[in-house]
C-alpha cells in the first residue's frame, strides 16, 4: 500500500529483529510513509495534470512503486505494512498471535498518520471524507486480482531473503498493477482504510472501501493456497 500494497520482503523475517517495539515501530513508520506517498503524489499528479487522468495516474504509479521498493530497506527490522501479509505470517507460524496483532494495530495507526499529513502537506485539511464511488463487478475482480498477485509476489521472492530483489519486485509489481487492474490495485486493508480520510485524486468512499476490503480478503486464502501449491512444486 501499501498496501497493499501494500507489501513485505518477508514475513518470516518480521518478529525475529529489533524485538516487538522494533516491529511497531517500523511498521507503523512505514505504512505512516507509504500512505503518505500514495496520497501526496496522487495530490500533486493531480494539481499538476487535472485534465489528464491517465498521466496524473502514472505519475501516482511510478511514485507509489518508488516508495514501496525504498522502504523495504525497513525489511531490516519488520516491513510488511500490510496486514494481510501480517496474517499470513500468523498461520504460517512466524508470528505469535501478540506479534501479529501489535504489527496489525501499528499499520493501522500508521496509515492513519500518513493520510493525516499528506492531507496537511498539501494545504488540505486532516482529514476529508472521500467521496469517490469505485466499487462495481468488474472493479471488484480487479481489487481481487492485484491482491492476489501482491500477496504471491511477497511470499515466494521472500523465500530468497534478498531484500533488494523483493523491493524491485514489489514495487515493480504495483506500478505495473496501477494499470492493469480496473481497480488501480489498493491491494491492502490498512492503505484502503486510510484513503477514506482523503477525498482527492487517491480517495474512496466509504462503501465502495467495504466492498474492496472483501474483495481483499477473500484474496488472502487464494494466495495462500497458491504459493502453498508452487512452492511444493518448487525445489
Amino acid at each position: 500500500m501499501t498496501d497493499a500494497a501494500l507489501a513485505a520482503p518477508s514475513a518470516r523475517a518480521m518478529p525475529t529483529r529489533g524485538g516487538l517495539v522494533g516491529v511497531v515501530a517500523a511498521e507503523a513508520t512505514g505504512t505512516a510513509l507509504l500512505v503518505a506517498a500514495i496520497i501526496g503524489s496522487g495530490i500533486a499528479a493531480d494539481q499538476a495534470f487535472p485534465h489528464s487522468p491517465g498521466l496524473a495516474l502514472l505519475v501516482n504509479a511510478i511514485a507509489t512503486g518508488a516508495a514501496l521498493a525504498a522502504l523495504i530497506a525497513l525489511g531490516q527490522v519488520s516491513a510488511a505494512f500490510y496486514p494481510l501479509v501480517t496474517l499470513v505470517a500468523r498461520a504460517r507460524r512466524d508470528l505469535s498471535t501478540r506479534q501479529a496483532a501489535a504489527a496489525i494495530g501499528a499499520q493501522l495507526t500508521g496509515a492513519a498518520l500518513g493520510v493525516t499529513l499528506a492531507n496537511i502537506m498539501f494545504a488540505l485539511p486532516p482529514l476529508t471524507l472521500a467521496t469517490a464511488e469505485r466499487a462495481d463487478g468488474p472493479v471488484l475482480l480487479g481489487e481481487f486480482i492485484a491482491t492476489v498477485g501482491l500477496l504471491l509476489v511477497v511470499v515466494l521472492t521472500a523465500r530468497t531473503r534478498d531484500p533488494l530483489r523483493v523491493g524491485v519486485a514489489v514495487g515493480g509489481y504495483i506500478t505495473a498493477a496501477m494499470w492493469f487492474t480496473s481497480s488501480t490495485a489498493f491491494a491492502n486493508p490498512a492503505v484502503t482504510l486510510a484513503r477514506i480520510g482523503t477525498d482527492t485524486f487517491t480517495g474512496i468512499n466509504p462503501a465502495s472501501a467495504a466492498m474492496f476490503l472483501a474483495a481483499q480478503t477473500l484474496a488472502l486464502p487464494a494466495a495462500y493456497f497458491l504459493a502453498r501449491l508452487i512452492t511444493r512444486s518448487t525445489p
